[in-house]
């Protein structure tokens, strides 16, 4: 039986996850968790990239009155902070693994190349994408998306800072007179209709016009991520139906 229901998989991890409790900045007894418990599934053969957000350092276009496409570009360049600490991480850890950049860094990373990534994956390296789509107004999340659909990922697993996808958002008080639901599975059409802020719209499109399915799972110390890749039934599924349960 195979260890892992998945031959290749892309891995969204949240900037503000790796900051931990500190809520900004980079936890390292954190990134160190995460990598080895991503090397585990990378040692069970499965092919692993990665793109890494920057809420940690930076949230674009958010309480200032910058111009948004410099905001997105200072946003691109907070998520090669990220990207270059998880490759370091990685090689302490002896795994082998290539950042690949959608601006052009050709001092610390490689340009993203569609078929570049698939040839690092295929020759057992991590491959870790930065700095978004490369575009302003998109998010990582579409970025993750967008990457997942190109290097035909089996699955878009969405490490995040919650565990589930919520009817209302469990940090604020409840509207009168609703009950709250958390989803073991939702549908493409739920988070756009319901407008769920989990992930942005562009990405929620881009997976339901690929037939692309996303596990959203909260990181914590990683071993969500072990579970994720094996294919365990842990947070929500976002795929073509809605099963929701009371919280």
């Amino acid at each position: 039986m195979d260890w892992s229901k998945y031959k290749r998989v892309l891995i969204k991890i949240s900037g503000e996850a790796l900051a931990g409790e500190k809520k900004t900045g980079i936890d390292f007894d954190i990134a160190r968790a995460v990598c080895e418990k991503i090397k585990e599934c990378h040692n069970h053969g499965v092919q692993i990239a990665i793109v890494v957000g920057a809420g940690n350092f930076w949230r674009g276009g958010k309480g200032n009155d910058l111009d948004r496409t410099r905001a997105d570009h200072m946003g691109m360049l907070a998520t090669m902070m990220n990207c270059l600490a998880l490759q370091d991480t990685f090689k302490k850890i002896d795994i082998d693994c290539r950042v690949l950049a959608a601006i052009d860094m050709q001092q610390f990373a490689e340009p993203y190349i569609r078929d570049k990534a698939v040839a690092h994956l295929e020759n057992n390296k991590i491959v870790i994408f930065g700095c978004g789509t490369g575009n302003p107004f998109f998010t990582t999340d579409t970025a993750a998306a967008l990457r997942a659909v190109e290097i035909a990922a089996d699955v878009l697993l969405l490490a995040k800072s919650i565990d589930f996808v919520y009817e209302y958002d469990p940090n604020k008080p409840l509207p009168e007179g609703k009950e709250n639901f958390k989803y073991e599975k939702i549908s493409y059409l739920d988070i756009l209709s319901k407008e769920l802020s989990v992930i942005d719209t562009t990405a929620a499109a881009l997976l339901k016009d690929n037939s692309l399915p996303a596990q959203l799972f909260e990181l914590g110390n990683g071993d969500n991520i072990v579970n994720a890749v094996r294919g365990d039934n842990i947070g929500t599924l976002i795929c073509k139906e809605t099963k929701k349960m009371l919280v």
